[in-house]
């Protein structure tokens, strides 16, 4: 079914061509991932025509969607579709066009979405399901290290500022409320609060996320801003030096924040942060 679906999709978009082919065009597919009690919306920007391509899952982080900050995925994605891989964003539970309640969004769950897409897209025609990569920004990085470190489903992994500790995001006010009541409101200045579940506070809490890393047998490129002071660069230097794989690497982006400056008008640090990340992929997938 999930075959014939994505073979609509892309005739629909106008880039279907005979299989084995030279890559004629790009498709644009938005699907729906079942997951036990919720559905994931997810986006799939990939090349069409030639032979099955790898993919990379890409999960988003705190408050965001699968877009990200400054549209920084929606503009990672035709780079990636360029130079041959299929770029698969993903909505969490309670963000972008996801119907379920973000009260149920975890670091469990986010692991449990990003499996779930990851063997969706392993029955989609043009796509190589056993080539397959993960990646994450901020706590979408977190979320791709517990990933890759609980399954031996993603043969690459990369992160954008991804951190090791996220509970200091409630506070004392925060988890006093979540202990009475089961859940919590996370604010921001940029969008509408978040129903905070207690268990998002429980295992941010008690989640080693360098123990993760150190089990991932999977290469990882950690991509961090030198004057990131959201997530800090040490973070990035941690999961390198428990790394196992030889071409694991530290990639530091001189002069970026949290957000790579995306907002800054000037996407000069953006582009070198898209130019390693394609690259990485393209040489590990």
């Amino acid at each position: 079914m999930y075959r014939s679906l994505a073979l609509c999709a892309m005739a629909l978009a106008g880039c279907a061509s005979a299989p084995g082919g030279p890559a004629t065009g790009v498709a644009e597919l938005s699907l729906l991932v079942p997951n036990g009690d919720h559905q994931i919306p997810i986006a799939i920007t990939m090349p069409t025509g030639g032979a099955d391509v790898p993919a990379v899952v890409m999960l988003h982080g705190t408050g965001s969607n699968k877009d990200e900050a400054g549209n920084g995925y929606l503009m990672l994605a035709p780079r990636m579709a360029a130079a041959g891989i299929a770029a698969v964003r993903v909505d969490f539970p309670g963000s972008g066009e996801s119907t379920a309640s973000y009260e149920i969004y975890s670091n469990s769950e986010a692991v449990s979405d990003a499996e779930a897409v990851a063997a969706f897209i392993a029955d989609l025609d043009g796509i190589d399901g056993k080539r397959v990569g993960v990646m994450g920004w901020s706590q979408g990085g977190t979320d791709a290290l517990l990933a890759a470190g609980s399954s031996r489903t993603w043969k690459s992994v990369l992160t954008w500022a991804g951190a090791l500790v996220i509970g200091d995001m409630a506070d004392e006010a925060m988890r006093a409320e979540a202990a009475e009541q089961g859940y919590t409101w996370m604010k921001f200045e940029w969008r509408e609060p978040l129903k905070l579940g207690k268990k998002w506070i429980d295992e941010a809490d008690s989640m080693d996320v360098l123990s993760y890393a150190a089990k991932i047998k999977a290469p990882i490129c950690s991509v961090h801003g030198t004057l990131d002071d959201t997530v800090p660069f040490a973070d990035s230097e941690k999961v390198q030096s428990v790394a196992r794989n030889k071409k694991s690497r530290l990639v530091a982006i001189e002069g970026a924040d949290h957000t790579f400056c995306v907002f800054t008008g000037d996407l000069t640090l953006f582009d070198q942060l898209a130019g390693e990340t394609v690259a990485w992929f393209v040489e590990t997938l």
